[in-house]
């Protein structure tokens, strides 16, 4: 598999396998016991994460993340919806238009941004979403984006196909709207609350459970000693906090944005269409052979393509054969077994006795030695049926129990649970990850390693907690953190837009591309 060198927006060349949109890609049980040291003590209000004893390098890390990203998005306070950018005022140009174009070919389009009282915009930082298609064909690509910073973009298209192509640029938030969902974003923890479940004999007690409480009761501190992530529980009296068992949060109505922020993201303001003017465009086969750079790719009769990449066609069950695949994350990964579920005919599901839709899955295939496993990520992790905890492990101390090998396959999916809260607590577990993958390595560099990005999500959906943006910006700490890595990627992210599906959990036909790609690496 080809891989392309790209420049990050956070300061370092990073090698992915796909450019994301830029604004500016034997039978192993998988339980373990908890491992968590439960702590409880009485935690001052508004008692935070707890700090490593030499917090130096972790800490710093994240300071210096936290400020690259600071830089990309400055503050942009604004007074009336007027000032904001809009998608009917702004104006489009493509540069040095044809009648004709050739696959193969590349379409520049300058983008002038114009606010509603039709003046120019100054500054950049619109969040942006390029997509070319050819629904009859059942085609489609991504654009990139290129901010000059000024209130002008360039949109590159490359014509990977014959046909008639239509083209999108979305409005998905105006500068201002990306700002202001970046200091509320890094306000509160508070936009979802949990409520956790102690058992006391026959009695169920429910408790406030958060990253952050703001209490001057009694806590239980949930604490992964190694990696310092702690995770708080209102203390029951007379109950220890060992009888936490189960869990489930719901959305809590509070916002950090003002109520003429608000205004940006009402649904008629999000995803608004810019180019819904343009006709479409002839691409023809002419003789020249397609000159693109490697990173990306395209949908083509409902399959992707990547650019300089060959996908060959693999059996799955025997490209699984003696294979143990540990599948990590969230519920967009838990796709990925449920395919493999459904389309490998000889692979049983274990009976883990586990609770509700969030629990742990392993699937086997005697014959073939075949052992796939889901387990979901340590919290923050939202869902609104009840879920066990004893049965929660943060992702590194999975990673660090996993032996490794020729045959072990590990991949990673993590972001959309994480959303709703400060990025801090993103990167801190992601650089955890991160440190566990290097372990692993160096002890077996013969594992494979797979990063499955997030997938884009419904548009309209509550932009504070959930926006497409917060993916985004994730996105690229990822590849900040994992670029030094001897590890794969799975660009979903550019995957779901070509496919253009804004849906968290994408139809099988796209997960079973995603998966195709998975095949591919391993085999």
């Amino acid at each position: 598999m080809c891989k392309g060198t790209y420049p990050s927006l956070l300061g370092y060349p990073v090698c992915w396998h796909s450019l994301f949109i830029v604004i500016w890609t034997a039978l192993k049980l998988p339980i373990a016991l908890h491992r968590w040291n439960v702590i409880t003590e009485s935690l001052s209000p508004g008692a935070s994460l707890n700090s490593a004893a030499s917090p130096t390098e972790t800490e710093l890390r994240i300071s210096e993340i936290r400020k690259k990203i600071d830089q990309m998005i400055p503050p942009r306070p604004f007074t009336h919806e007027d000032t904001t950018t809009s998608a009917t005022h702004s104006t489009v140009t493509i540069l040095n238009p044809r009648d004709t174009y050739c696959r193969g070919d590349q379409l520049d389009i300058l983008l002038e941004a114009r606010d509603h009282l039709g003046r120019r915009k100054e500054y950049g930082g619109d969040f942006l979403r390029a997509r070319m298609s050819s629904p009859a064909l059942k085609a489609g690509a991504s654009g990139k984006v290129m901010d000059f910073n000024n209130g002008t973009y360039l949109i590159r298209f490359t014509l990977f196909w014959e046909g008639q192509v239509s083209l999108s640029l979305l409005l998905i938030h105006p500068s201002e709207g990306t700002s202001a969902l970046w200091r509320a974003r890094n306000q509160g923890y508070d936009r979802v609350i949990f409520t956790g479940q102690f058992i006391n004999g026959s009695t169920w007690i429910n408790t406030d459970c958060a990253l952050i409480l703001n209490s001057s009761t009694e806590l239980c501190q949930y604490l992964d000693a190694q990696d310092q992530e702690a995770f708080y529980c209102v203390r029951p009296q007379h109950v220890p906090c060992a009888a936490l068992t189960h869990m489930h949060s719901k959305n809590k109505e509070v916002s950090y944005l003002s109520k003429q922020e608000r205004t940006i993201f009402v649904r008629s303001n999000v995803g608004v269409e810019i180019m819904k003017n343009f006709d479409v465009i002839s691409v023809s086969k002419c003789n020249s052979k397609c000159s693109c750079v490697c990173g990306g790719g395209h949908v083509w009769k409902e399959t992707w393509h990547p650019v300089s990449c060959s996908l060959a066609p693999i059996k799955m069950n025997e490209c699984l054969r003696g294979k143990s695949i540990h599948l990590l994350g969230d519920s967009t990964i838990r796709q990925w077994i449920e395919y493999f579920k459904s389309k490998i005919n000889t692979l049983k599901s274990m009976d883990l006795h586990g609770y509700g839709k969030l629990q742990n899955q392993l699937a086997v295939d005697l014959d073939r030695n075949i052992n796939i496993q889901w387990q979901k990520h340590a919290y923050p992790l939202i869902g609104s049926s009840i879920y066990s905890v004893k049965e929660i492990e943060y992702m590194a101390r999975v990673i660090d129990r996993t032996g490794g090998g020729k045959n072990t396959v590990v991949v990673i999916s993590l972001g959309q649970h994480f959303r709703p809260f400060p990025i801090d607590v993103f990167i801190r577990r992601a650089l955890n990850v991160h440190k566990a993958i290097q372990r692993l390595l160096l002890r077996s560099p013969d594992t494979t390693v797979i990063i499955k990005t997030e997938n884009i999500r419904e548009m309209h959906s509550d932009a504070e907690r959930l926006s497409d943006f917060h993916g985004y910006i994730q996105n690229l700490v990822m590849m900040d953190i994992f670029q030094d890595l001897n590890v794969s990627i799975i660009d979903a992210w550019d995957i779901t837009i070509a496919y253009g599906t804004n849906n968290v959990h994408p139809p099988q036909y796209v997960v079973g591309n995603q998966i195709n790609i998975f095949l591919n690496y391993i085999c």
